[in-house]
């Protein structure tokens, strides 16, 4: 059973923290990582390209010249595609991009990168995260006193939002909820730091 060091807010060690060997001791599967974040990036894509088709375009409610007897081509509107000005054919339109992976495979891929933090040294474990008040610089010492100078993801247990306002305003500092953690937020930033409670949430639901 994997464990690591349970950490206090000032930065001292407060013991150590057993973790979830189904969730946090698994061999990472990088091919349904590599799915899953194809299908987080997809859904992350607006799809609000669109084209104007002839219908759109306006004008050419008139037909440009008789359909005989002129020597030219038959038309029947300056707005067909070949005209300049006119519709576009086959253009993009507004569309969703989003689909989704199975159940199993969506779990397989988030335990794949939890458990690749932990074989990187890269989680690190608070046994909370309390503040009287939100106050930026006060969350700025806690990464200080736990030796986070980099990218990182802040996973909070559910209703602290002292913490969360705390944090938000940081650079290169991603904060969610147990529930908001997701393949692509894990692997964007090079630290997990967790409190236990919200360790005990995500295992909850992924174990």
């Amino acid at each position: 059973m994997p464990t690591v060091a349970l950490f206090k807010q000032d930065g001292s060690k407060n013991g150590e923290v057993k973790l979830n060997e189904t969730v946090f001791g698994i061999e990472p599967n990088n091919n349904v990582v590599f799915d899953a974040v194809v299908m987080q990036r997809a859904s992350l894509r607006q799809g609000t390209h669109a084209v104007k088709n002839r219908s759109a375009v306006s004008g050419g409610g008139k037909k440009p010249w008789r359909q005989k007897g002129t020597g030219r081509a038959r038309q029947g509107s300056i707005r067909s595609p070949q005209w300049v000005g006119g519709g576009t054919v086959f253009g993009p339109t507004p569309r969703s991009y989003s689909y989704k992976l199975p159940k199993k495979v969506r779990r397989l891929a988030i335990k794949s990168v939890l458990s690749q933090k932990v074989l990187d040294e890269g989680l690190l474990v608070v046994d909370k995260l309390s503040f009287e008040q939100p106050k930026t610089k006060a969350f700025a010492e806690v990464l200080d006193n736990l030796n986070v100078n980099t990218k990182v993801l802040v996973v909070l247990e559910n209703g602290n939002d002292l913490a969360a306002l705390s944090a938000r305003n940081l650079k290169n500092v991603t904060v969610v909820d147990a529930k908001g953690v997701n393949v692509l937020n894990v692997i964007n930033n090079d630290k997990l730091v967790m409190t236990q409670e919200a360790l005990s949430q995500v295992e909850e639901v992924l174990a």
